[in-house]
């Protein structure tokens, strides 16, 4: 008997011990999980102070790319097709304006001469056509001297706001904007306004510009002014 109540109690100690054991362990998992939490929040945090360092560090490699007539992956590949050849090219450059567009040839230069002019202005876009001419693009939030000089918003014989080289009924058509809805305006506008719109309206500056598309754009017609405001979007 005496045997038998030992074993009762050696089961019994057992089994204290055993949800001992757990709750320790159990508690000592919750720990370490904590501590791995923090040490993965600090690396994060580290990580994220030294991103600034990271994209500074881009724009050197990127800039001693540039510097040895090469460009990184983040370019066009047109540089590598400039140097494959080595030949000499005519170079084009196109001034896109707010209104208006004028090209002009930069001259027959080395690959190396390209180059050093991308290279000093950041903000131009670079290609080679079929021909093998390089072409440089460069956005101009501006007039045009044509349009500073003889620019004029009108009404083209399709009903749509335009801008013309000269008054409107000389129909030299620089750009087209939008279908305009001619019976709203002509129920919501005076009629020296529409007389002004059919004779020209003239523009000088940007401000002038952005005003007379700012004012009629109100009378687009319905399927061109969703696509203006996708465009806002």
């Amino acid at each position: 008997m005496n045997i038998f109540r030992i074993k009762k109690q050696l089961r019994r100690r057992w089994r204290r011990w055993r949800r001992a054991i757990w709750t320790i362990g159990g508690c000592g998992l919750v720990t370490m999980m904590t501590w791995l939490g923090l040490m993965l929040s600090n690396q994060m945090e580290q990580l994220m102070a030294k991103e600034p360092i990271a994209l500074e560090t881009l724009g050197i490699i990127r800039e001693a790319a540039i510097g040895a007539g090469k460009e990184t992956d983040l370019e066009s590949a047109w540089i590598e097709q400039l140097n494959q050849s080595r030949q000499r090219r005519t170079v084009h450059l196109n001034k896109i304006y707010a209104c208006g567009e004028e090209s002009s040839v930069l001259g027959a230069l080395s690959p190396d001469e390209v180059i050093e002019i991308y290279r000093s202005n950041p903000g131009w876009q670079g290609s080679i056509d079929a021909q093998g001419d390089v072409w440089f693009e460069q956005q101009i939030n501006e007039l045009s001297e044509t349009c500073r000089s003889n620019g004029y918003f009108g009404i083209d014989q399709q009903g749509n706001l335009s801008l013309f080289d000269g008054p409107p009924d000389k129909e030299k058509v620089l750009k087209t904007f939008f279908q305009l809805d001619v019976e709203t305006m002509e129920s919501s506008l005076p009629p020296d306004v529409l007389l002004h719109l059919h004779q020209g309206i003239r523009i000088q500056d940007l401000d002038e510009y952005n005003s007379v598309l700012s004012t009629f754009s109100e009378f687009a017609a319905m399927p061109a002014r969703k696509v203006m405001q996708q465009k806002d979007e």
